[in-house]
């Protein structure tokens, strides 16, 4: 699971495109409509990638990715836009950017680009085990002694998060803002009636689930 910025005026593509990466690959899509809102987004929370429309009410995306990298951000950049003359490609290089693609594109084009920016990061883990339960990050799968379980999104994202961060509690606060984005409304009872439904799939019957409610800080996937 990767946590992507998408930062894009026009309302229609920002939807579908956010909505295309988290259900392609399960990813956390945050939206920004201009610069401003981008670079206040940036100044606050930390993401696995940005991807950057060019032509941006108020800030341009040339000075928000110039910004961005001028005050030490390191997230792989691909910019968006519709200009394709060599000379814009090479400003918005020159400028901090990763990668560049130009609209209109296919979305297929632009996952295959996401996910190569993102394994420039470092190649994640493609699985986590934590007893006799296997999860597959390739496959978007999740096993228990061998049988698939099918998870919701949202039960997929948050148990990948904990196994990623296996024997470490993690805080309330951490798993609304990694699962359903800084800007979400989503209240402590989500995470908790979540955790409730993902034990019921997980867990042996009769056993102690191996998510702990560690009481006033958070939750903790124990990993033997």
């Amino acid at each position: 699971m990767a946590k992507i910025l998408l930062v894009e005026d026009e309302a229609d593509l920002a939807g579908v495109v956010k909505n295309w990466l988290e259900e392609e690959d399960l990813n956390l899509v945050e939206l920004a409509k201009d610069g401003i809102d981008a670079l206040s987004m940036l100044s606050k929370h930390s993401y696995d990638l940005i991807i950057l429309d060019l032509m941006l009410p108020n800030l341009d995306g040339m000075y928000v990715c110039e910004h961005y990298r001028k005050n030490g951000g390191s997230a792989p950049i691909l910019m968006l836009t519709a200009k394709t003359s060599l000379a814009s490609k090479e400003a918005g290089l020159d400028a901090g950017a990763d990668d560049y693609l130009t609209k209109p594109f296919q979305l297929r084009e632009l996952s295959a680009r996401v996910r190569a920016l993102l394994r420039r990061q470092g190649t994640p883990r493609p699985e986590f085990v934590a007893g006799d339960l296997i999860l597959d990050r390739n496959s978007c799968t999740v096993k228990k002694a061998g049988a698939q379980i099918h998870l919701r999104p949202k039960e997929f994202m948050l148990l990948e998060y904990l196994m990623r961060h296996s024997n470490a509690v993690v805080n309330l606060d951490v798993l609304i803002d990694q699962i359903w984005g800084s800007d979400s409304s989503v209240t402590a009872e989500t995470v908790r009636t979540n955790i409730k439904t993902l034990r019921k799939k997980i867990d042996s019957p009769g056993q102690t689930s191996i998510i702990k409610n560690i009481y006033g800080m958070g939750y903790k996937l124990e990993a033997t």
